[in-house]
């Protein structure tokens, strides 16, 4: 099996502005070989966003990819901005008989 290459986005805060905010930047690392795995979608069930869905995905990551937590990170898969969610970890033991020993579950709403 050979994975696609995706972008983690990460929100990262880079020092303080003059009036003591802090000031943060995105930066965006490619990941290659990432399993991507469809899930369910589903149609918005609120008044509010009549025309709204939800999209969900799995994406495996692979061993060789250096672990940092994806905690509040993004992923971008072909274009479209998935949220994490959750703080995955990969999996320990080392009996896993893959390449890939992440597993991250990825959600966007639209409309």
């Amino acid at each position: 099996m050979i994975g696609e290459p995706v972008t983690v986005i990460r929100r990262e805060q880079h020092g303080f502005t003059p009036e003591g905010e802090p000031r943060w930047e995105r930066t965006e690392e490619t990941v290659p070989n990432v399993l991507i795995q469809d899930g369910s979608g589903a149609n918005a069930t609120d008044s509010t966003r009549p025309d709204g869905v939800t999209v969900a995905k799995t994406a495996h990551f692979p061993r060789a990819w250096h672990y940092r937590s994806l905690r509040g990170c993004r992923v971008r898969i072909d274009g479209t901005e998935y949220a994490v969610i959750g703080d995955p970890r990969p999996y320990t033991g080392g009996l896993t008989p893959t390449r890939w020993n992440l597993t991250v579950e990825l959600q966007d709403e639209r409309g």
